[in-house]
């Protein structure tokens, strides 16, 4: 089992960064509370309402505000798991992540145009692209485990993920994370699954499929993200929960401010996992950047987003939970 490489573990190999102190963090855990508790999220969808409130939190059926008590918070970053695998569809490609400072590479999805190897000319990508991709990030010893690397569209839309997957679980060995849209997508998604492994009982042993997951800003679940949430809690895939708020425009812009409000987002979902199924492995992303004021554009892999990435890393750490950051 491939348990990755370690990196600022009482040594000198690898680096860290350290964008917070202990106290900070904890300012940062305190003033979330208080964001969950005081002000709330907007959740939509009824099915997940019911569960909050079944976990002890205030919901009010008017403006659709979900109040998020600590102790339910706390309880469900307890509940999750520091620790667990990832399969892969080849034993030999199973992954343990944890948290603290281990490091693991994956490739980024999720590209939409490729340049035809063929023709050298720029178009879009298709099914047969996603497959091609994935194989070639499966050969590569640097990547532990597979975003889905390109969209099919060549295929209707509403269905392209279920199409994603299929070449996907057709064309590696490794774990794979996919994003679905919305439960009925997840769910076609976990019903692939199951077969490759031989049924839902072996999945839920070893889950091959993990579910990409993305809360809305500023502090909205829709019923999209929630139906996801539920479908893969339920049905045993572990969520990776990628925030992507804009520091400057859906987010305060000062990375404190703006690490607040990711993290009220990401808490809340990981409490919906939890009340959903206790004890549901997830894991702790982001993508979040600055917002280019003058130009009104995200700059992807700008230095907002490398700050992000590592300010959520030490919050991870902080929590026990295994983290997710995009690369700059």
């Amino acid at each position: 089992m491939n348990i990755g490489q370690r990196a600022g573990y009482k040594s000198i190999e690898g680096m860290s960064l350290n964008l917070f102190s202990d106290d900070e963090l904890f300012e940062i855990h305190c003033a979330t509370l208080h964001v969950l508790n005081e002000t709330g999220v907007r959740v939509l969808a009824k099915d997940a309402q019911e569960i909050f409130e079944g976990g002890g939190c205030r919901v009010d059926k008017q403006t659709n505000i979900v109040k998020i008590p600590p102790h339910v918070v706390e309880d469900a970053i307890q509940s999750a798991p520091s620790t667990f695998v990832v399969g892969g569809i080849d034993p030999e490609e199973d992954f343990m992540l944890r948290a603290g400072s281990t490091i693991s590479f994956t490739n980024f999805g999720e590209g939409v145009e490729i340049i035809d190897l063929e023709t050298r000319e720029r178009r879009q990508t298709t099914k047969q692209d996603v497959a091609d991709v994935t194989r070639m990030c499966t050969a590569m010893d640097q990547v532990s485990f597979l975003e889905r690397p390109v969209g099919a569209n060549d295929v209707p839309g509403a269905v392209q993920v279920i199409h994603n997957a299929e070449a996907i679980f057709n064309n590696t060995t490794k774990h794979s994370f996919i994003g679905s849209g919305n439960d009925y997508n997840c769910r076609k998604i976990l019903e692939l699954a199951y077969t490759v492994v031989g049924g839902k009982d072996k999945f839920f042993e070893k889950p091959i499929y993990s579910a990409t997951i993305c809360p809305n800003s500023p502090l909205l679940l829709n019923p999209d993200v929630t139906g996801v949430i539920i479908e893969a809690a339920r049905g045993g895939a572990p969520c990776l929960f990628v925030d992507m708020c804009m520091s400057g425009a859906t987010a305060p812009v000062t990375m404190a401010g703006a690490m607040v409000m990711q993290n009220s987002e990401l808490l809340a979902s990981i409490v919906l996992a939890q009340l959903t199924r206790k004890g549901h492995p997830v894991i702790y992303g982001t993508s979040s950047l600055g917002f280019d004021l003058r130009h009104t554009t995200s700059p992807v892999g700008s230095p907002p987003l490398a700050l992000f990435s590592a300010a959520t890393a030490k919050l991870a750490q902080y929590y026990l939970l295994p983290s997710w950051a995009a690369g700059g």
